[in-house]
């Protein structure tokens, strides 16, 4: 198992993944994508291979294009590892993109000192040897950097520089180097050995012993790395050391020179090799940043139903306790009026007070009620007859039905039925219904306003059926499917909650709420609850 600390290049699988590509291991997918390419370069390798040595011609534009490019992706390389090491600071991710600072560099100035590419005996340096030593500081410092990072990669990481600061040191490090060996390379290079003597397609044997020592060292690095390869970083580092392998391979062979077949394929592979880690990083951090932002959505989706919650369970508070407190309200001001009278009706005062307790009561039920339903709570379900609750709603709403001047009419049919459901969510549901049965039939004429409450007992399912009946003007035929969605609602000041609360609850105790029948003369709400019997016989 590999180990998860920040030092180190590693991961233990039970952590969440890590949130830079140096931190992220190798998957077998990444393992067969960069085996498929490496197989591909040695295909492509073994078909040149018998015209390695075959001359092309000089084109001008190759050159410049090329390596253009190959630089251009070097440096974005770079900027992308420096963005790495600010997420996650580890000195070994400064040393590879120190590295590929050098790479990239280097090769922009072996294009401007090349001849034929930006001028006919190039920009800087002299023709013959400038061109090479750039070639030879572009294959030796970016090797040479990989290899440090092999060796640091798994040791404490941290620095004590801030990291800003570290960026900067690198960056001035690394330039001061190259603007010094970039120096030696353009004015000194009578003082350096010659790769080139007599002409530009000729090289020496010294080339030859050059050529083959940076091809060791690309191979020695490739073998350390191979040993302590961990993570993504690494595979596709592998990868770029082998790709660049044949720039060496075809400049020692013997009689191979520039503008050869060998030679234009050897630096194709170089620009592969500086756009392999790039690719890799751009897809793996875009990767990264689709599971960052689906991430970051789903919080503030989870922090948006968090709000509706809230606002749910305050709205279904206010809804279940308007009625109580507005019980509450009327009964008070009767009983004020009933102490002023003459002569004075204790018994009725007295009445009235013992229903101002129970509607106390009822609200610190329903309270109870609606805060154990938001917060996941378990309910206490007993034993219960859906009359008896029905009847003791219809005692609570007395006042209220006589204040409206509601006519009831009831039909018990199954008196000793007995359903499974806790006593006070269930009143609420019958409660929210006779509300809204109230409410519906406000623009009915007095003579008009009629709530029949029925039950009866189907047989055939074993369910007890409570009907509640109004003589209001009806859902419309295009908000019957939506009559139960949440925050839906067809009154001007509803929230559009009670009936979805109410849905809820009843499915919880295995039975259904539905509306049975809407039409312009009213509409029918039917709850359905399973019989405690068959329960008991199916468990």
């Amino acid at each position: 198992m590999l180990k998860a600390n920040t030092g180190q290049f590693g991961l233990n699988a039970e952590h969440d993944p890590p949130m830079v590509v140096a931190l992220m291991p190798s998957t077998q997918r990444h393992r067969t994508v960069a085996i498929g390419v490496v197989v591909v370069m040695l295909a492509v390798s073994a078909l040149v291979a018998p015209f390695v040595n075959r001359q092309i011609g000089k084109i001008d534009s190759f050159l410049p294009v090329v390596q253009t490019v190959t630089s251009a992706a070097d440096l974005l390389t770079a900027t992308l590892l420096f963005a790495q090491y600010s997420v996650q600071p580890h000195r070994a991710l400064l040393v590879v993109a120190g590295g590929y600072i050098f790479a990239g560099s280097f090769a922009f100035l072996q294009t401007l000192s090349f001849p034929g590419s930006y001028a006919p005996n190039g920009l800087i340096g002299d023709v013959y040897n400038t061109p090479a030593w750039f070639f030879v500081l572009w294959y030796t410092t970016f090797p040479l950097s990989i290899l440090v990072y092999a060796l640091l990669k798994d040791r404490g990481g941290g620095s004590r520089f801030s990291t800003t600061a570290s960026m900067a040191t690198t960056l001035i490090s690394v330039f001061a180097a190259i603007a010094l060996l970039s120096w030696v390379a353009i004015a000194e290079t009578r003082r350096l050995p010659s790769f080139f003597t007599t002409g530009l397609m000729l090289q020496t044997s010294l080339s030859n012993q050059f050529n083959i020592g940076l091809s060791l060292l690309g191979c020695f690095v490739l073998l350390v790395l191979f040993v302590r390869r961990r993570t993504v970083l690494d595979l596709w580092l592998m990868v770029t050391l082998f790709a660049a392998l044949p720039n060496f391979l075809v400049a020692a062979y013997e009689g191979s020179a520039r503008f050869s077949v060998g030679w234009y394929t050897a630096r194709g592979f170089a620009l592969i090799a500086s756009c392999m880690l790039l690719s890799v990083l751009v897809t793996e951090m875009i990767v990264l940043y689709s599971r960052l932002a689906s991430a970051l959505v789903m919080q503030r989706r989870e922090r948006s139903n968090r709000f509706v919650s809230i606002d749910a369970a305050t709205a279904a508070i206010a809804h279940e306790i308007g009625s109580p407190l507005g019980a509450i309200t009327l009964n008070a001001n009767t009983a004020r009026q009933l102490l002023v009278a003459q002569p004075r009706r204790l018994d009725e005062v007295n009445a009235i007070l013992r229903n101002i307790e129970e509607d106390s009561l009822r609200v610190n039920a329903t309270i109870t009620s609606v805060r154990g339903l938001f917060k996941g709570a378990v309910d206490q379900p007993a034993t219960i007859s859906v009359e008896g609750v029905a009847r003791q709603v219809l005692r609570l709403l007395q006042h209220e039905l006589q204040f409206n001047g509601m006519l009831v009419a009831t039909d018990f049919r199954v008196e000793l039925s007995l359903v499974r459901a806790d006593p006070i969510q269930l009143q609420q549901v019958i409660l929210n219904l006779f509300k809204n049965a109230i409410e519906a039939m406000a623009s009915t004429s007095l003579n008009g306003r009629r709530l029949n409450i029925a039950t009866r007992l189907d047989e055939r399912s074993s369910f007890v059926l409570l009907s509640v009946q109004d003589t209001g003007r009806g859902v419309p035929p295009q908000h019957h499917d939506r009559i139960f969605d949440a925050f839906f609602t067809t009154k001007p000041s509803g929230m559009g909650l009670g009936l979805a609360i109410c849905r809820t609850i009843i499915e919880r105790y295995g039975g259904r709420l539905v509306l049975a029948k809407s039409s312009p003369q009213g509409s029918t709400f039917e709850i359905a609850l399973p019989l405690e019997d068959d329960r008991r016989g199916s468990a």
